[in-house]
This record gives structure tokens, C-alpha cells and sequence, in this order.
């Protein structure tokens, strides 16, 4: 009897995804905002010594995988207006608390050095989370 609950105790491991399973969301139709109010007020890069202008960037995410996704991080590349990539040792932008199942909105703000001349083009959107809440 014990060989025989091994066995099924493997097989249920082997065949189901941990609750903390890397979830991966669809990013669409992005665009992007100057931050309005206070959001962003002097703002910095560098560590301090660049000056950095403040944008929302908003889209649909779709999360087709019928679990709330938790704690995920958004990933994403940010060109100028002359192709140049405004933030070239980054690619993790932000994060989002939280991804019902479905389609949604979200946003996350940015920071941009203020010499990166607009429109920005923004390119290879995604996220990825967890179906489980993950303590920070």
C-alpha cells in the first residue's frame, strides 16, 4: 500500500503546477500620458543626476490563464522619437498589484530622462505574476 501512495503522491506532483507558478499577461493597446499634478514632481534617474520626465503608461492586460494573478512585474521596451532606447539597462518598468482574470486596465508610471525627445514608442510589452500572493 505505501509503494502505491508514493507512486500517486509523485504523479499528483509531476502533473500539476505549483500555486507559485510564473503566469504570463498579454499587454495591448498601450499609450502614454505626461503624469498630471504632483505625480512625478521632481523626478530623477541616476542615482540623482539626471533630470527625468514623468509618464503613465496605461493598456489592456489579458489575463487568459482563469487565475487572479498577484504581485507582477511589467516588462517592456521605451524608444524615442529617434529610435534610441530611452532606458537601454532596463527592461523590468514596473509593477502591478494585481490581474483579475480577463481583460483589464492597468498603468504604471516611468521615469524618463529629460533629454529623450517624444513621441515614444513602446515596444514588447508584457508581465508576469503569481497565482498565489507572494510576501515582499
Amino acid at each position: 500500500m505505501s509503494t502505491l501512495s508514493l507512486l500517486l503522491c509523485l504523479l499528483t506532483f509531476a502533473f500539476s503546477a505549483p500555486a507559485w507558478a510564473n503566469i504570463q499577461i498579454q499587454l495591448t493597446d498601450l499609450t502614454y500620458e505626461k503624469c498630471t499634478g504632483d505625480a512625478g514632481k521632481n523626478m530623477v534617474l541616476g542615482g540623482g543626476i539626471m533630470s527625468a520626465n514623468c509618464f503613465m503608461v496605461k493598456g489592456v492586460a489579458n489575463n487568459a490563464s482563469g487565475k487572479v494573478v498577484y504581485n507582477a512585474d511589467v516588462f517592456g521596451r521605451i524608444y524615442d522619437a529617434n529610435g534610441n532606447d530611452a532606458m537601454p539597462e532596463r527592461t523590468r518598468l514596473g509593477a502591478v498589484e494585481e490581474f483579475p482574470v480577463g481583460k483589464s486596465d492597468f498603468q504604471i508610471m516611468v521615469g524618463i530622462p529629460a533629454d529623450q525627445p517624444e513621441p515614444l514608442q513602446l515596444k514588447q510589452f508584457k508581465a508576469s505574476g503569481f497565482a498565489g500572493k507572494v510576501r515582499r
